[in-house]
């Protein structure tokens, strides 16, 4: 069985949840090491209760819109599980019109501004690999969870 069955089978003990109750993705934030396991912490910290993804993304990659109560594993940067998150808001919105009040829910910035150029930087770097432009009135697919569930990993 390897890390994220055996991660998945505590968590369906752990929580008392029938057998059948299965997540949607296992994944990390960012596409560098150091971001993925620093937003992995602030996730684990309470601090970081949402994320933001480009709709053109998932429609490049074929990938199914989150929804409202998915659960989802969160790893670290070589994938080793660290906590479970449901998904609690689903908003859709080009990114011009996104403020602070929302993003804020991200945990990672101080002021929209810095929420901004950090994004800008990201979507532009993931546009140029999936082969979309960034501009400000692409959509953005901001996703609020709550963290329901983290576990040591030592038997992992």
């Amino acid at each position: 069985m390897n890390q994220i069955a055996v991660f998945w089978h505590d968590f369906l003990r752990d929580t008392q949840r029938d057998s059948n109750v299965t997540y949607c993705d296992a994944y990390h934030f960012e596409r560098t090491e150091y971001w993925a396991n620093e937003l992995l912490r602030l996730v684990l910290i309470g601090q970081k209760q949402a994320t933001a993804s480009s709709y053109q993304a998932f429609i490049t990659e074929k990938s199914p819109l989150p929804k409202v109560g998915e659960l989802n594993i969160i790893t670290d940067f070589f994938g080793h599980p660290h906590g479970v998150v449901e998904t609690t808001q689903v908003t859709i919105m080009p990114f011009k019109d996104l403020t602070f009040d929302i993003v804020k829910r991200e945990g990672e910035d101080e002021n929209l501004e810095s929420w901004q150029k950090g994004h800008m930087k990201f979507f532009k770097a993931e546009g140029q690999e999936l082969g979309y432009e960034f501009s400000d009135d692409m959509l953005v697919v901001f996703e609020d969870f709550r963290l329901i569930y983290q576990k040591s990993q030592s038997r992992a």
